[in-house]
């Protein structure tokens, strides 16, 4: 996906994250991350938009902590998340296409690696901020009409990042004793991936070919969002062994 488009995606959902969590109210529950409160989702995506800030800003090549977030609350906080995503928002659009800097996973420049990660980051957080505009009781009652639409190639793109980036590498917990094979199709944008699994790091390809245990399929923006553990399973099609798909429920969240 092209990063200016990422960007543009990364500005409007850090935006709308703020006015969800305006109209909600810091102190309302967030259906989709049931441990934290709106003041945790900000206080959290607030930090993170500083840490890859500076991170970028500063051409850092190794990592650093992420920043404790100020003692402000209500719209002292709120004004505090929308300075930090001004912030980074300006400081990637100015960001040189040869910027050297740290990252986590393979892109094909840094500048890329933190518009992309920024821009689902905030994504996935914008829509726990619209969650919290429910009656705060559970994320079954909600869907993905009831969120903020997703651009249909931006959710295929957070998918792949998800599958082949968080879940390509050694730190990823979906593993299973024997070898099984898990398939994730759309059903509107005709992308589809196959997920190796096995005792070791989950490896995804590209393909519809070859037999499965599990397929899970629906529109990308569910499956975007039932895979990042927003939407619940059952809001997908899910054909052979279930077994697989509550192993993803269980052990995919990414720390």
């Amino acid at each position: 996906m092209d990063t200016s488009d990422l960007l543009a995606t990364l500005d409007r959902d850090g935006q709308l994250l703020a006015e969800a969590a305006a109209r909600a109210g810091l102190d309302a529950s967030v259906p989709t991350c049931p441990e934290w409160r709106v003041r945790d989702l900000v206080t959290h995506t607030g930090a993170v938009h500083r840490w890859a800030a500076r991170m970028v800003g500063e051409s850092l090549t190794e990592p650093i902590g992420i920043p404790t977030a100020p003692e402000a609350d209500g719209p002292e906080l709120l004004a505090w998340f929308r300075e930090g995503h001004r912030l980074l928002v300006k400081t990637l659009t100015a960001a040189e296409p040869g910027l050297q800097c740290w990252t986590f996973m393979p892109a094909p420049s840094p500048r890329a690696f933190w518009i992309r990660r920024q821009a689902h980051e905030t994504a996935v957080h914008r829509v726990d901020a619209e969650s919290a505009l429910g009656d705060g009781s559970s994320s079954a009652g909600f869907s993905s009409a009831g969120f903020s639409a997703l651009d249909a190639e931006f959710a295929a793109d957070g998918v792949e990042e998800l599958l082949m980036g968080f879940h390509g590498g050694e730190r990823s917990r979906v593993r299973t004793d024997t070898s099984r094979t898990l398939r994730v199709r759309t059903t509107d944008s005709g992308a589809v991936w196959t997920v190796h699994l096995s005792d070791g790091p989950p490896r995804t390809e590209r393909t519809a070919e070859g037999p499965v245990d599990c397929e899970l399929a629906g529109p990308v923006s569910d499956l975007y969002l039932a895979l990042w553990n927003r939407l619940p399973l059952d809001a997908l099609g899910c054909t052979g062994d279930a077994s697989l798909a509550r192993l993803w429920r269980e052990r995919s969240a990414i720390g």
